[in-house]
């Protein structure tokens, strides 16, 4: 083999370890480059200077979301879920309902107070009686002690008529039924109430009847004739 063919040959070898290196700094470069691109972003290219795809002169590049905003998404869930438990599964806190229900029996029991004041028993005032839970609730007491023998505890009748149904023999509407609890009615088993528990547990009971006609408990058969509640 000539001089010259073995320089030649020396010579391309060496081009090539030259090429080869240069690739590899190349390479080092590059990784590099996306650590220092990671910064506080976590990794990807937050300048959007690299795209990884190209099509029709769309670039995709390979961002990763800030940590701020990773860090916003997961307090949220975490949020949700101490929300989720703290008012739903424990109970521990009032709900928007309950704050709304509370104030609506504030509100009525205040009116119970000012009809009370007034001292006339007008069908409204004894409706506003039956939107006061607690005079229910102590209506429902003193029906269950006084009434039940002849009306049962569910008020669907024993000896006396359902209580339940939309028929009534001495009237149904408000004033009707108070009056009839107060004097009672002469020559049937229904005694006069009034004077034996008072003005106010009568309120009671005609508040809390007010509130269980039309639900049609299981019972006697309807008696009367129907009337519209108001």
């Amino acid at each position: 083999m000539s001089t010259d063919s073995l320089d030649t040959a020396a010579k391309n070898e060496a081009e090539a370890k030259q090429a080869a290196q240069a690739d590899a700094n190349r390479g080092l470069d590059a990784s590099e480059g996306d650590d220092d691109n990671h910064g506080d972003y976590g990794g990807g290219d937050p300048d959007g200077s690299q795209p990884i795809h190209e099509y029709d002169d769309i670039k995709e590049c390979d961002n990763l979301l800030p940590r701020w905003w990773l860090y916003t998404l997961y307090a949220t869930i975490v949020f949700a879920f101490g929300y989720w438990f703290h008012y739903e599964v424990f109970k521990t806190g009032a709900r928007q309902m309950d704050l709304y229900n509370e104030d609506v029996q504030a509100q009525a029991a205040a009116e119970s107070a000012r009809v009370r004041a007034a001292g006339v028993m007008t069908p409204a005032a004894l409706l506003a009686f039956s939107r006061d839970a607690a005079i229910v609730s102590r209506g429902q007491q003193v029906f269950r002690t006084n009434c039940v023998t002849c009306h049962a505890a569910n008020a669907g009748g024993l000896v006396g008529p359902n209580l339940t149904d939309e028929f009534w023999i001495h009237g149904g509407n408000p004033d009707q039924i108070y009056a009839t609890i107060t004097d009672g009615v002469r020559g049937r088993a229904m005694a006069a109430w009034g004077p034996q528990i008072g003005i106010e547990n009568v309120q009671a009971v005609t508040a809390y009847l007010l509130t269980i006609r039309n639900t049609h408990v299981t019972g006697r058969p309807p008696e009367g004739e129907r009337v519209q509640a108001q």
